[in-house]
């Protein structure tokens, strides 16, 4: 198999790739990133000599489709997305010019090339925010109530690819899934921004709805989520992947305070940003029953093994922080 990942150098999807080249050494995988603030070619280390890189933004038609050409690609896996929730407050157009119209774009050029399958890496924040005391769940027919504007492209770019089915045949599989953490995550998000600040004895900053919360997925058991859909004949389907692990940002703080012996005065209480969505929470028993799928990474082990990864990995994350786009207090 043939495989374009577009994202390749961000979080999630550098992790994907060194899991494929791991799981299915015989496959050719090649890497599409426009290496903006949150791309990293260092997250790719040890991937040189097997994976070819083309740096481009995946809302370059020409450009998109020509690697599918040049390359013979099968399957495309796209996780190229902006997806910072606070930069999307402040600077909306960028998102929805890369999570709408560049997937639409990238669409079109797997239509035009007819590619086996388009794999489209969405997120549970389509779906809207449950109230904390609410018993529901977000399946696969829930309705679509986006309420910030990284949520709204994320839902945008969901719809395109099912109209590209739906009208054109292309066959799209999609996996909407919980929040992920893991080596590599840029440190704007909350887990590594926590890890990072308290190795360095900086200040966490919660914001001020501390008990908001998030259901928490290691990124390498969603990386076998999606080889389980690629590897099925199961088109035009959507998958809800969830661990179904909750935790507040308050509680994140704690452990992450805990487990890098820093004391509890760390914790700062910043404002909440506009429209700070309160709980996602998946339910992925499509996932589970359909191919058996269900998280070997317990959160324990998991934030343990994160936290133990960014304490031995300084040189990797110490120059992202001066790359950071946002500063938390900007709603102050």
């Amino acid at each position: 198999m043939r495989l374009l990942v577009t994202g390749a150098a961000g979080f999630i999807g550098s992790n994907f790739v060194h899991y494929w080249l791991a799981s299915h050494p015989n496959d050719q995988v090649v890497a599409l990133d426009l290496l903006t603030y949150a791309g990293n070619r260092e997250n790719l280390v040890g991937t040189q000599d097997r994976v070819p890189f083309v740096k481009g933004d995946i809302a370059d038609l020409d450009l998109g489709e020509r690697t599918l050409r040049e390359h013979r690609i099968d399957v495309i896996v796209n996780f190229a997305a902006e997806s910072h929730n606070s930069l999307a407050v402040v600077d909306p157009g960028r998102f929805f010019q890369t999570n709408v119209l560049g997937t639409q774009a990238l669409l079109e050029a797997a239509r035009r090339v007819g590619v086996q399958r388009f794999h489209h890496v969405s997120t549970c924040e389509v779906y809207g925010d449950l109230a904390l005391d609410s018993n529901e769940t977000f399946s696969e027919d829930s309705p679509y109530r986006p309420r910030t504007p990284y949520n709204a492209s994320k839902a945008a770019a969901d719809h395109a690819v099912r109209a590209y089915n739906e009208t054109y045949g292309l066959p799209v599989t999609i996996t909407n899934c919980s929040n992920n953490y893991g080596p590599y995550q840029f440190p704007e998000k909350v887990i590594p921004l926590f890890v990072t600040n308290a190795l360095d004895d900086k200040p966490l900053p919660m914001y001020a709805s501390t008990q908001n919360m998030r259901e928490w997925l290691h990124v390498r058991d969603h990386c076998r989520a999606i080889e389980l859909v690629l590897e099925s004949d199961r088109v035009g389907e959507t998958y809800n992947v969830g661990s179904g692990v909750e935790a507040s940002i308050e509680e994140i703080a704690d452990r992450v305070l805990e487990a890098t012996g820093k004391p509890a005065d760390l914790k700062q209480i910043v404002p909440d940003r506009p429209g700070h969505d309160r709980r996602y929470l998946l339910d992925s028993t499509k996932l589970r029953l359909d191919f058996g799928w269900q998280p070997e990474i317990g959160f324990d082990e998991g934030l343990s093994e994160t936290v133990d990864w960014y304490a031995k990995h300084r040189d990797w994350w110490e120059p992202l922080k001066e790359r950071l786009q946002v500063e938390e207090t900007a709603w102050r």
